[in-house]
């Protein structure tokens, strides 16, 4: 089934399964996702606003110039959607222990979001933007960092010699989140 521009408000789909649909150019406003199970549905340049995505399970999901404002998504496992042409972007939302795993997600623009004990495994994050995010506990490993911006970003470890940083941008403040493996101290 296919949704063409429509606007979703206050949906439930709390242990729902939702398989086999497409949504293109449609925006959810406060609709609940919530350990629901998602299969197979394709998302093509749709707006997710104050939606809750916490625990939901997908499989086979197309993000495809997907944006999420204030939007819960604690545990989402990102990994497990389609790669070609993945694109999210991300504003005032909650990604705590969310798994990006394996993803394209160069020029990804993480604005003011919590991003705390997130898996970054072999992520191409390349251009990307944490302006004022939480990286608490985030794990970064063999993933293209060059030219991301972390400047305004707090609570990071980067290990360098894992990641590739040429031409990332930090702040001073943030220099201690690069050298934590060397036990420093920097006053």
């Amino acid at each position: 089934m296919a949704h063409y521009d429509e606007d979703f408000s206050n949906l439930t789909l709390t242990t729902a399964q939702l398989t086999d649909q497409t949504f293109d150019g449609c925006h959810f406003q406060s609709c609940t996702f919530e350990n629901s199970r998602l299969d197979y549905t394709e998302f093509i340049d749709c707006r997710f606003s104050g939606c809750n995505f916490t625990m939901s399970k997908i499989n086979q999901v197309s993000l495809k110039q997907v944006y999420f404002e204030n939007c819960k998504l604690v545990g989402f496992d990102f990994s497990a959607c389609v790669d070609f042409l993945f694109k999210v972007d991300f504003e005032n939302c909650l990604l705590d222990y969310a798994i990006f795993s394996r993803k394209n997600m160069k020029q990804t623009s993480f604005k003011q979001c919590s991003i705390r004990e997130a898996d970054f495994f072999e992520v191409n994050l390349q251009k990307a933007n944490f302006e004022a995010s939480d990286l608490a506990g985030s794990q970064f490993e063999n993933c293209n960092l060059q030219q991301a911006d972390f400047r305004s970003a707090g609570n990071f470890i980067i290990d360098p010699e894992r990641n590739k940083l040429k031409g990332a941008r930090f702040a001073t403040a943030g220099l201690s989140g690069l050298l934590q493996k060397y036990k420093l101290i920097i006053e």
